[in-house]
């Protein structure tokens, strides 16, 4: 009985492992014509279900692969190989094809492809790691187009009619070329520029901060980025464009560039002016001066810098700009990249706005009219040297300056009335301005690779400073109006200001780097930080003799300021599987010094900040992610907040210093899923943000019965704001058309006190659309619309303060080439703003443009383009916006109608060309 019982064991147990045979694929790869085989050819293996990746692997020196180990189901067999057309076939495993032999797959060669037989968007992602690859030839690139057209097809990448670039619902800040900054900071100047049928692959990815790309370890401070990858053929030899346009109204619009690749380096130059408001490289950041990463006093030097319109009332602009650049690579130890940008902007222009401002127990209307006209020039120089000392050290050092300069002069007349629509208050105002500023900055990072794997240490240093001085006048006259509708008084002011402000940093930073184990690791880093600021404002009335002799103390001021912090941070890394942890947090120990020297008073402050973080990820593929983050942040109140000087600029509207205020502490709640499904180019985002602030710093408005408003920052305790995001955006293709559709809601809850009262402003806005493009070699279509629900209040008024309205927003681009190298397009952005309780007007606006295009050559590189803008001449310049109890209409000078006549020539002497 015994053997018997074994022998039923033995039996059962062969059977059980013939049924767990693991199923195998296998096969081999050659090229079609010459039959010789492909090594290293990439095999992938799909699940036929949802695309997603199983494994992969390559083509052995034989050309021969095999996947083992497999599970039953229906797969996809993706063979791809640089060059050639890919190969892709479904099949399944069962348990009666427990192995499937390809025997043979033959690729052909791209370039013996008719032009409709070649493969695409099947094969048209990858994914690296953390890469997205877009492989460029899977998409339509038209003749002379350049990069903006090949982005705008990519699924997931948005890009807007200013050019600026949104990828995974991300801004992309950098577009990089094979891996290095072209022209700096402003990606338009790569897509505009760079010619689409260069790029081999668009890569998208989360760019990591020096410190973790050397290191390895991740320490959450990402940026989303795209890099270009140049064909081998496109890295020598030269490119450019010269275009001319002169049409109706007197505008015109002129541009050319010139680019020279050489291997390794690069040389590149461009030049536009015009009146058209057209951009192209006109984002000439003037090189930030970047305080307090510790949450310091918040002495920022950022924004504000680019090339604005000036005086804000909007307006026509002629904007001259160019630039240089260079880099280049050698030894494969070194790295240089400069770039060099001047450029100048004048406007004129006009404002109209209508704000309703709620108060306790009433409501007053202010009307302005603005006139402003404006000239700004500006200079930037910037250069990065990168080099590799040895095997385990690098060395990073980047310097910019700049130089600035404005003048402008605006003209205001206003008007304030009661609800009963009596008159208030109005007034006449001009300011005159101009400045000059400078600007330097310096960092020097060095990184060194210690002895045990995952040890390092980095030191990185940083000094800047920045320089504004200015001279100005304000004349005004503000006359007070009692309830019969009489002047009440009259406030008259004629002055002369003058302004000195400098502002520098020093600071360093150590990190080291510890494994602990093989999925955890140590950071550590301190840090030292040095601010020096002063601020010499001076407002001078005439004297009995009529010259700008004498002080005005009420609005002068000066004041120096030093502030010193330490700081040291501690975080965990650990990466197991398919999880990543990042966990730790910052201290920072501040001590604050201001000393006025008019009032011979010495103000000094001593804080800790705490800034914890919880960052969770994980990879379920390849291509599909979820994140989880936690950050918390103390911030301290801005330098205008704290100090006690009043500006007497728009007299019915000061500002006051508070210099009892306290940080607050933010929390910020954030999570991220995204899914791509590489065959039928299938995505799926979402993206949510929750946050909330104790010890918010808040405003404390005061309007008195003659319609002055005093502001103050205050923190409220006891209340706090919150605010939330959330934006999901699901596509796919289906027979060469893009659906996709995206919905967004947001909202926040903000607290403030007018009049002494408590107001709660609540703000919700709400949006669904789909959109659709399609690209083919004799058109093009791309179409979009989401409507849009926003709702608004305060709890001052109750409802008859309530700004709901409905609204929407589209937009389309049509393409179509007509024999004898004819080309048609068109383009429109329509907006929808509806009535509400506040105004009771909606606004229909269609901006429709269009354009006819004969091309001549035999590379169609020669356009001669006739176009309209703005044909139904619809472009207000209308916008509506609320901020806490008020709600604010303004209409602006827009350029409106008119025709152009240009002809462009696309000269290109690449490889391949």
């Amino acid at each position: 009985m015994k053997l018997t019982y074994l022998t039923l064991l033995m039996v059962f147990n062969t059977m059980l492992l013939f049924a767990q045979k693991p199923y195998a694929i296998k096969g081999s790869v050659r090229d079609t014509m010459a039959t010789y085989k492909l090594i290293n050819t990439t095999i992938t293996l799909l699940n036929q279900k949802d695309s997603t990746l199983v494994k992969f692997t390559r083509a052995n020196a034989e050309g021969s692969f095999a996947i083992n180990n497999l599970r039953s189901g229906k797969f996809i067999l993706l063979v791809t190989y640089p060059g050639y057309a890919d190969y892709a076939e479904n099949f399944t495993l069962d348990t009666i094809n427990q192995e499937k032999d390809f025997s043979d797959i033959n690729l052909i060669l791209r370039s013996t492809l008719l032009e409709g037989v070649i493969i695409k968007g099947n094969a048209a992602i990858t994914f690296k790691g953390d890469t997205t690859e877009f492989n460029a030839g899977s998409y339509n690139i038209q003749p002379n187009s350049k990069v903006e057209d090949l982005l705008k097809q990519l699924p997931g990448v948005q890009i807007d009619k200013d050019g600026r670039i949104t990828a995974q619902g991300e801004k992309v800040n950098k577009v990089l070329v094979d891996g290095e900054e072209f022209f700096g900071d402003d990606p338009t100047l790569v897509t505009k520029n760079l010619r689409g049928d260069m790029i081999d692959k668009v890569q998208l990815y989360d760019k990591k901060s020096d410190q973790a790309a050397f290191t390895g370890i991740d320490d959450g401070e990402k940026s989303k980025t795209i890099n270009l990858k140049l064909k081998e053929d496109k890295k020598n030899g030269y490119f450019g464009k010269l275009n001319a346009g002169i049409g109706t109204k007197d505008f015109y619009q002129n541009q050319a560039t010139v680019n020279v690749f050489k291997g390794k380096q690069k040389y590149a130059a461009y030049g536009t002016i015009g009146n058209t408001n057209e951009s192209f490289g006109n984002n000439i950041s003037m090189g930030s001066v970047e305080f307090s990463e510790d949450g310091g006093m918040m002495m920022s030097m950022e924004g504000g810098d680019d090339f604005d319109m000036g005086g804000g009332a909007g307006g026509i602009s002629i904007k001259r700009n160019a630039g240089l650049h260079y880099d280049s690579k050698w030894k494969d130890k070194y790295g240089i990249n400069t770039n060099y940008k001047l450029g100048s902007v004048s406007s004129e222009g006009e404002n109209n706005s209508l704000s309703i401002n709620a108060l306790p127990g009433q409501t007053n209307t202010s009307k302005s009219d603005q006139k402003s006209s404006s000239f700004s020039f500006n200079q930037k120089l910037d250069g990065t040297l990168s080099m590799r000392l040895d095997s385990s050290s690098t060395l990073k050092l980047t310097v910019s300056g700049s130089l600035k300069n404005n003048d402008s002069t605006d003209d205001y007349e206003s008007s304030t009335q009661r609800e009963d629509n009596s008159l208030l208050n109005r007034g006449k105002r001009t300011i005159n301005n101009e400045s000059d500023e400078k600007g330097f900055n310096a960092t020097a990072f060095w990184a060194k690779k210690l002895k045990k794997k995952g040890r390092t240490v980095s030191v990185n240093v940083k000094q800047s400073f920045k320089e504004t001085t200015g001279t100005g006048f304000l004349n005004s006259k503000n006359e007070f109006l009692n309830i019969q509708n009489k002047p009440d008084s009259t406030v008259y002011i004629d002055q002369y200001k003058t302004s000195d402000i400098f502002k520098s940093s020093f600071s360093t930073n150590a990190t080291y780097t510890e494994p602990i184990s093989k999925a955890l690791a140590l950071v550590l880093n301190y840090g030292l930080n040095l601010n020096n600021s002063s601020s010499n404002k001076k407002s001078f009335n005439k004297d009995i003799i009529g010259n700008y002799n004498d002080l005005d103390e009420e609005y002068s001021n000066n004041f120096k300021m030093t502030q010193l912090s330490n700081n040291a941070g501690l975080n965990f890394n650990y990466r197991a599987g398919k999880s990543i942890v990042i966990f730790g947090t910052r201290l920072n120990a501040v001590r604050f010094k201001q000393v006025d020297l008019y009032e011979d008073t010495t103000l000094k402050r001593s804080f800790i900040n705490w800034s914890p973080q919880v960052n969770y990820s994980y990879n379920f593929s390849r291509s599909t992610s979820l994140r989880v983050s936690y950050n918390g942040n103390t911030s301290q109140p801005g330098m205008e907040q704290i100090q006690p000087y009043r500006a007497n600029t728009d007299p019915l509207y000061i500002v006051l210093g508070n210099p009892n205020l306290s940080p607050s502490f933010s929390n910020s709640f954030g999570i991220s899923y995204s899914s791509f499904k590489i065959l039928t180019e299938q995505v799926l985002m979402v993206n949510g943000n929750f946050g909330f602030t104790s010890n918010a710093i808040t405003s404390n408005i005061v309007t008195d019965k003659a319609g002055k408003t005093t502001a103050q920052a205050i923190n409220m305790s006891g209340k706090t704001p919150i605010n939330f995001n959330l934006n999901i955006s699901a596509g796919r293709k289906i027979k060469e058309i893009n659906l996709n559709i995206e919905a967004r809601a947001g909202g926040n809850y903000n607290y403030s006190i007018s009049n002494n009262s408590l107001n709660t402003s609540r703000s919700f806005n709400y949006s669904v659309g789909p959109s659709i493009n399609k690209y083919t070699d004799k058109y093009s279509i791309q179409l979009s619309l989401s409507p849009s629900y926003n709702t608004s209040s305060t709890s001052l008024v109750g409802v008859k303060n309530n700004n709901d309205s409905y609204g929407a927003n589209g937009n389309f681009e049509l393409m179509a080439r007509l024999p004898g190298k004819v080309e048609l397009r068109t383009n429109g952005e329509y907006q929808y703003t509806g009535k509400s309780q506040a105004f009771n007007e909606s606004l229909n606006r269609l901006i429709w443009n269009a354009s006819i295009n004969k091309k001549f050559l035999k590379t169609e590189s020669l356009n001669l383009s006739l176009s309209g803008k703005d044909l139904l001449n619809q472009n207000s310049g209308f916008s509506r916006s609320v901020y806490n109890n008020t709600i604010n209409q303004s209409n602006s000078t827009t350029i409106q109608r008119y025709f152009m006549l240009s002809l462009a020539w696309d000269f290109n002497k690449m490889g391949g060309a």
